[in-house]
């Protein structure tokens, strides 16, 4: 219960792991390095409060601006880490200081995924040179700039129809831009829900003024004007003054690859989020997950994962049970409808509908030979939370009483002596 932890991000993995470590009773040092320059806040809100501008910061902040002093946790932010080396135990920042440890944790999160398309070079106001202004969007500053450039330019593409794309476009209409979204997939949402819920996104966006138009794979974008102009290989041509890419993103890996650390897809960690070097640990959305059940080695994007990871990672460096992983679940807010979403759906499971998508209630379970997988809720929190334990619990459902609004989604267990 002493000596030095570092944690490298602080994000809500790096950052619950700093408070889980003083929940657990540990009494060494903690110092905690944040490459932004804010105090640690909720990441989730970057794609909607955060870019609208409609909440003050302290609500947006993990903790209160004073928690982390008062619990002796060293928080230094716009502190980038800038490389690793196990062997003696340091972390070298990119201002040349350099901080031992006794134990490392790497919560290093996720970079946007770049487009791979050409792009003409514009112009920029001296005359030189300057790569075509095209924005990513996964911190608070990378939010102010991009609400500055809605607000000053009134139209926006956004490229990718997944959840920060379909967010972003809800916010952005309401702060007045012209929004189109062009995804290359044949549905919005398509890797958290299935096809029918896809459609009612894409309605529920139409009946907004934003047309998503899906199967759309893009060649090149180039200026016209003061307009950007998006054409696709298939001669389809769309204009806006500002471009968003929102098309997924990768793991940050650099600092473990550099430092000699397994990296796969993510940084590999085993059940109880050890890397490959003794004393360094590794949580959140840069990590690829050993799951000893399946046997194989799993990577989540989720907010609350990240969260889970976290403490389960501050339990495991000190010597403590982590708890069991739970359901990664997750959820989004667009035009003021809550959508939820847990476990994983793919083609071939069994659909079954509660409710009624085109009304925009209901929920949609996917069932793989009878077992609860997945799930998409729209507006119905508390049997989202009920489907959420039964994927955890892999539960074997009845397809008919899953259907049958006038029985409790609990009830619909088959009787093969699950309770």
């Amino acid at each position: 219960m002493s000596g030095r932890i570092v944690i490298v991000g602080a994000g809500v993995a790096g950052a619950t792991a700093a408070r889980t470590l003083r929940n657990e009773g540990y009494t060494g040092e903690i110092v905690l390095l944040g490459a932004e320059s804010a105090l640690p806040y909720r990441r989730p809100m970057v794609s909607k409060e955060l870019l609208a501008g409609t909440v003050e910061e302290r609500r947006s902040l993990l903790q209160p601006a004073d928690f982390w002093a008062a619990n002796d946790i060293d928080l230094r932010i716009g502190a980038p880490a800038e490389s690793i080396d196990p062997g003696p135990g340091l972390v070298w920042l990119a201002d040349g200081t350099a901080i031992g440890y006794d134990t490392l944790l790497l919560a290093t999160g996720a970079r946007a995924r770049q487009l791979a398309v050409t792009a003409d070079r514009s112009v920029a106001p001296d005359g030189a040179d300057a790569p075509l202004p095209v924005h990513t969007l996964r911190g608070r500053a990378d939010a102010e700039v991009l609400r500055a450039a809605i607000e000053r330019d009134g139209s926006l593409l956004i490229i990718g129809a997944g959840l920060i794309g379909c967010e972003v476009a809800a916010t952005a209409r309401g702060l007045g831009a012209e929004v189109t979204v062009l995804d290359a997939g044949s549905a919005p949402l398509e890797r958290v829900a299935p096809a029918i819920v896809g459609d009612f996104v894409r309605k529920l966006h139409a009946d907004n003024g934003v047309a998503i138009q899906t199967g759309v794979r893009l060649a090149h974008l180039a200026h016209a004007g003061d307009q950007i102009v998006a054409v696709a290989e298939d001669d389809r041509v769309w204009t806006a003054a500002s471009v968003l890419v929102a098309i997924g993103s990768v793991p940050d890996t650099s600092l473990a690859f550099a430092g000699g650390l397994a990296v796969d897809d993510g940084i590999r960690v085993d059940e109880r989020y050890r890397t490959s070097a003794p004393g360094v640990f590794a949580a959140g959305d840069a990590v690829s997950r050993f799951d000893p059940e399946a046997g194989v080695y799993r990577r989540e994007e989720h907010w609350n994962s990240a969260q889970a990871h976290g403490a389960a990672a501050a339990r495991s460096m000190l010597g403590l049970p982590a708890h069991a992983a739970e359901t990664p679940w997750g959820w989004s807010m667009q035009y003021g409808r809550n959508m939820q979403f847990a476990g994983m759906i793919q083609a071939g499971d069994e659909l079954v509908v509660r409710g009624s998508i085109e009304s925009g209630d209901a929920t949609v379970l996917a069932l793989r030979d009878g077992r609860a997988t997945g799930v998409v809720a729209i507006a119905r929190p508390a049997e989202f939370r009920t489907a959420r334990d039964l994927i955890g619990r892999s539960a074997v459902l009845d397809p008919g009483a899953c259907a049958d609004e006038s029985r409790p989604l609990a009830e619909a267990l088959t009787l093969s002596g699950q309770s």
